[in-house]
């Protein structure tokens, strides 16, 4: 049986993983917490030239997908926070995860509150969450959908928690992977 994926989708300081943090906390069953951060954090921290940037960040995403999708085809039930601020990276884990095992959530923020996170952290970019804005929610579609504008981590985490044992079916996974990969129409 492959695992469950809960996925957290937002934009750079929305509170994915502040909210991942406090599910493996509120979760009853084992999960593993799988940031992309994590992922860009362990390359090598060489200056890579701008012109391979691109290249090599495509290269760790598709990594990064891949083994999500070997922990929960392994049977590992996994927590993953992800920016979908480019088409194909929705489209890669829509072929890659069991459709019917992910909790596609929404991780949303007002814009003037990613500023205030983006200057408090002050390891991001200036704007890099108002130029993701648009793009990552732009598929439409979630399972469930978490404002942190308000609402702290902890409360986002025990909604979601509450959530599972009555996820609706077709997944929100399930019916974008129909509509945005029909050639998949058949896999699991």
């Amino acid at each position: 049986m492959p695992g469950r994926i809960i996925f957290l989708n937002g934009t750079s300081s929305s509170g994915k993983s502040s909210i991942a943090q406090e599910l493996l906390r509120v979760l009853d069953e084992p999960y593993f917490h799988l940031p992309v951060d994590s992922f860009h954090a362990m390359r090598s921290r060489r200056e890579i030239p701008a012109e391979e940037l691109p290249d090599v960040l495509h290269r760790t995403w598709r990594g990064f997908h891949r083994a999500v999708a070997g922990m929960a085809a392994a049977g590992n039930n996994v927590v993953v926070d992800h920016v979908l601020s480019e088409e194909w990276r929705l489209l890669d884990c829509l072929e890659l995860f069991p459709a019917r095992d992910v909790v596609l959530v929404g991780v949303r923020c007002s814009p003037e509150e990613l500023r205030r996170r983006e200057q408090a952290r002050g390891d991001r970019p200036a704007g890099l969450a108002a130029r993701q804005f648009e793009q990552v929610h732009s598929h439409g579609l979630y399972d469930i959908e978490c404002d942190t504008t308000s609402t702290g981590a902890a409360d986002c985490a025990r909604r979601i928690s509450a959530f599972l044992p009555h996820q609706p079916r077709p997944t929100a996974f399930e019916k974008l992977r129909t509509e945005l990969r029909p050639d998949l129409r058949a896999a699991g």
